[in-house]
């Protein structure tokens, strides 16, 4: 009897490993189009600059959902650990791990929240500049008047600034490119600022036809972004669908064995290890998951 436990549990982790390295593979075949971790990209700003943007943008959660949220953590924990071991003390360790791991989550969360904003920013910088510059026909007044005109939000806007800054400062717009490019790794930004760059340089009759096309091409590309956003929240609800189920599989045993004879089982200490490893694979699939789903928000 006992060896077909054995097996029966030993497939229920194969069954979850398949899964997830399944899924998992779809992830990274999903978030390989975009062009990467948005995170990395913007590493000088602190988490708790990012955190005070995110209660800006009224995106923060309240008291009262934040307890809630310890609440539902606390209790899926405990009853789910429970029904593996039937051990109240493990219960409540198990508790106290999963509200243990809510600031993690807050902290993915947050960023998400900020590298969409930036994305945003980047797209209102990058479409003001080529209007205004339609009309100056000067990189610089370009900036001047995406800048006064107050669509940018900080740090955006203050980069801006800067750009200009630098620019009067060098007399030349080489230093602000050079600047806004490492500040903001985006093709839309690099592809604006090199055709600027030329124009100012070698001077172009007409430019406006580059300039329509760049617009067409920032507009394409931050459709692609908002559907690939909705797309990604649907498969994201359905992963943390199947990831509960997953953890549910044990009941899947208890009910071939009965529940009687599985109490039984966890007396011998094998098994036990075998339930604890179905409980921490299933929970670093799950947060590997989020991992990814908060910060390859894919900009481009």
């Amino acid at each position: 009897m006992e060896i077909f436990v054995f097996i029966l549990i030993a497939f229920v982790i194969i069954f979850i490993l398949a899964y997830r390295n399944s899924a998992g593979t779809n992830v990274y075949k999903y978030v390989s189009k975009q062009v990467g971790n948005v995170y990395d990209k913007y590493a000088p700003y602190s988490f708790k600059e990012v955190r005070e943007k995110v209660k800006e943008l009224g995106q923060e959660y309240t008291k009262k959902q934040y307890t809630l949220q310890v609440i539902i953590f606390a209790v899926a924990a405990a009853v789910i650990s429970y029904l593996y071991f039937y051990n109240l003390l493990l219960s409540v360790v198990y508790a106290v791990v999963a509200v243990i791991t809510i600031p993690y989550l807050t902290y993915l969360r947050c960023k998400r929240i900020y590298s969409e904003f930036i994305f945003e920013q980047v797209q209102v910088y990058t479409t003001n500049t080529i209007m205004e510059f339609a009309t100056t026909q000067s990189f610089i007044k370009a900036l001047e008047g995406v800048y006064e005109s107050g669509v940018l939000e900080d740090p955006v806007r203050s980069d801006v600034k800067t750009m200009i800054d630098l620019a009067y400062e060098n007399g030349t717009i080489e230093q602000s490119i050079q600047f806004m490019n490492q500040k903001y790794d985006y093709f839309i930004v690099k592809n604006m600022h090199q055709l600027f760059l030329q124009i100012t340089n070698e001077g172009s009759k007409n430019s406006s036809d580059a300039l329509e096309n760049m617009s067409l091409d920032i507009d394409m590309l931050v459709e692609n972004v908002y559907r690939d956003r909705l797309d990604r929240a649907q498969f994201h609800k359905k992963f943390l669908q199947f990831g509960v189920i997953l953890y549910l599989m044990v009941m899947l045993v208890q009910f071939l064995l009965g529940v009687e004879s599985y109490i039984k089982l966890l007396d011998n200490g094998l098994v036990q290890l075998l339930l604890h490893a179905i409980i921490i694979i299933n929970t670093y699939f799950l947060l590997s998951g989020e991992k990814y789903y908060n910060e390859n928000v894919g900009a481009e």
